[in-house]
């Protein structure tokens, strides 16, 4: 019975306005996310811009993104780059202290040569710890 006191056409319109909520609750906190996380606003200027997106929800968001919408992306992509540089550095700082890791003695040797290239070391001591790394 349910079916013929509800139409397709008004299931249909009910779905899009709930997408549309949907993507207005995504719209939102990716909003908020940037208020929070922008290093170009300050502490009153972060509040008056959660006030409004807050207080007036549909037209703090459009303005919002009409506003600094451009600088969204930019500062996203900016933190991304942020974390993944840190993971590549903490990778790298872990696979140096690991066991057997830094790349063993053909790291060793490039550091040594390194060292003789810039006069720190003769090259007799060179060879002497190139024999050591190598035995």
């Amino acid at each position: 019975m349910l079916a013929y006191d509800y139409p397709l056409l008004g299931l249909f319109w009910t779905m899009l306005w709930f997408f549309l909520w949907i993507a207005w609750l995504v719209a939102l906190f990716q909003i908020i996310g940037d208020i929070f996380n922008s290093d170009d606003l300050g502490g009153w200027g972060k509040a008056i811009w959660l006030i409004f997106v807050i207080a007036l929800p549909l037209l703090g968001v459009l303005i919002y993104l009409i506003a600094r919408g451009g600088g969204m992306q930019r500062r996203a992509l900016e933190r991304a780059r942020a974390q993944r540089e840190t993971y590549a550095a903490y990778v790298r700082e872990t696979a140096a202290s690991a066991p057997g890791g830094g790349g063993g003695s053909a790291d060793e040797l490039v550091k040594l040569a390194d060292l003789r290239d810039r006069g720190i070391i003769t090259a007799d001591e060179f060879e002497r710890q190139k024999t050591k790394i190598l035995a």
